[in-house]
């Protein structure tokens, strides 16, 4: 998110709808819900290595982000800047695209909601989207480590908890090095001890450009995964909240703005098959246990 003062807002003119369509989710995000969190065991796991349940779970978060490829679903994004002196929003911008195919086969997103964006009209003069912003939806916020982009990041085991009904294993993770003009995530991810897949993540993303006059500030946020098919934990639901807060620059008064957002995927229907799931090197793609039908989100996001 970018400060947006009201003497500023003239400036909106200037950009087309893509360029603001980026969502920046909120600084100081929501805080982790402790409820249906047991302690934490910080022993070292039994018969296997740490390495070796990245290496497992890297794997799975591939072939379930190709398989993704594969689905349509509806994601929803809303974000809200609340004015504190009444607990309401006074400024919110929201957009339902549908992710779908054409009839060759290609990739398409359709936009079938978007009412005004009025985030600009918020009390302590507002804020706008940066380009930046969707990369978070599109890529940080669904996906985190796939074999393609774990190689940047420092995996810290930090032991055993089990998540509502899910026993998990919990890493934090952090970048190695960060390179100009590229964003990271930098959090805690919890595993299940079972299937070795991702159930939650929370964190942030990393660096925070807090420059004055060119803040793109992106709050800490929590994403869910549920289980799709009986198979595939998919993403289904991130939120975050908090103060954004922009240095005074230019004559300016400094700002500090509150910020709501979710963002949810819903509807994942599988268009074609084209994913293998491997598993002990048993293909389970088409297995379907009832164990795995009925199997618990960890803290199951609200309605």
């Amino acid at each position: 998110m970018k400060p947006l003062a009201k003497l500023r807002a003239a400036l909106l003119a200037l950009f087309s709808l893509s360029s603001l369509l980026g969502l920046a989710v909120p600084s100081g995000a929501v805080a982790q819900d402790s409820a249906g969190f047991g302690p934490l065991d910080t022993a070292q796991p039994s018969g296997i290595t740490p390495e070796q349940i990245v290496a497992k779970f890297a794997e799975r978060e591939t072939e379930f982000a190709q398989a993704r490829e594969n689905y349509t679903f509806t994601q929803s994004v809303k974000v809200d800047t609340i004015n504190d002196d009444v607990g309401k929003a006074d400024g919110e911008y929201r957009q339902v695209t549908d992710i779908t195919f054409s009839k060759e086969g290609r990739r398409e997103e359709h936009v079938v909601f978007a009412p005004p964006n009025t985030l600009d009209q918020g009390a302590n003069g507002g804020i706008m989207m940066s380009p930046a912003d969707f990369d978070e939806i599109e890529h940080r916020l669904p996906f985190v480590f796939t074999n393609e982009n774990l190689p940047q990041y420092d995996l810290t085991y930090l032991g055993q908890q089990k998540v509502d009904e899910l026993e998990t294993y919990v890493f934090a993770a952090a970048p190695k090095r960060l390179e100009k003009n590229k964003h990271y995530f930098q959090g805690k991810v919890w595993v299940d001890r079972q299937d070795f897949q991702i159930v939650l993540i929370n964190g942030k993303t990393v660096p925070q450009d807090t420059r004055p006059g060119h803040e793109d500030l992106q709050p800490p946020f929590t994403t869910y995964y549920e289980q799709v098919d009986g198979k595939y934990w998919f993403p289904t639901y991130t939120k975050a909240e908090g103060e954004l807060h922009f240095a005074a620059h230019n004559g300016a008064l400094s700002q500090d703005v509150h910020i709501r957002s979710i963002v949810r995927y819903t509807d994942y229907k599988q268009f074609r098959a084209t994913s293998r799931i491997l598993y002990n090197g048993e293909d389970i793609t088409n297995n379907k246990t009832p164990a795995d039908q009925n199997k618990p989100a960890p803290t199951t996001p609200p309605k």
